[in-house]
């Protein structure tokens, strides 16, 4: 006859009943921390970078009523959940551009508008440096995974046909190129209209500004997708 109680587990017994505990906590806890991982990737929002120069970094404008702020701004009110980061420096050619890439685009940046050629063009750069230098941006960043969409410029056509044909498709032939995104004209319906530019003549104001964010949103939009985010 057995002198053992039986309402007192075997050792064996109570060594199953808490490797079966132990197996449930780390399964809790593991479950808990992926989807803590989950919410936090979910939170941090898509950063956009807008690499050019003086069209976007806000020349001669009030603080918030550059591109970059305006374009983040109407992001969100689509219901982007996104960061537009100003990369633009006044009077860089796509030299300069090409020279600061890897410290103006953070490698977290997920997209990267690049609007640069406009200086190359007003100071009558050749054509074929554009190009190569253009092709040297879109082609890093398409390779350290960073979607690109290709803000077009157009020469002024006082440099003459030769200059013009040469200059003008070299945007669309990049980004075809490397399968990025294209916007032909960055200035589009803006250029050459008094009401929408600066005494200069050249630089949007803030009104020309509202105009060119709601004609490149579409584009943005698009990019913002294929860099991840979901669409509203």
């Amino acid at each position: 006859m057995s002198t053992s109680s039986p309402c007192v587990p075997s050792r064996s017994r109570r060594r199953a009943v808490l490797g079966i505990g132990a197996a449930l906590a780390v399964a809790i806890v593991g479950g808990t921390a992926g989807r803590s991982e989950v919410s936090a990737a979910e939170a941090r929002p898509i950063r956009l970078v807008a690499l050019g120069d003086s069209l976007t970094a806000g020349y001669a404008l009030p603080k918030g009523k550059g591109f970059a702020p305006r374009l983040e701004a109407a992001l969100k009110a689509a219901g982007f959940h996104v960061e537009v980061i100003d990369a633009g420096v006044s009077g860089d050619t796509t030299d300069m551009g090409l020279a600061r890439l890897d410290w103006s685009v953070p490698a977290d940046a997920q997209a990267v508008i690049v609007e640069l050629g406009a200086n190359d063009a007003l100071r009558g750069l050749p054509p074929a440096e554009a190009r190569r230098n253009l092709d040297e941006i879109v082609g890093r960043l398409t390779r350290r995974g960073q979607k690109v969409l290709v803000a077009g410029m157009l020469a002024p056509r006082n440099l003459g046909a030769p200059y013009v044909e040469a200059f003008d498709p070299i945007f669309a032939e990049v980004a075809k190129a490397h399968g990025a995104l294209l916007y032909p004209f960055f200035l589009d319906g803006v250029a050459l209209d008094p009401r929408l530019v600066l005494p200069d003549g050249l630089h949007p104001s803030a009104e020309g500004v509202e105009v060119i964010v709601a004609r490149i949103l579409p584009s943005v939009r698009d990019l913002l997708v294929r860099a991840g985010a979901k669409a509203p």
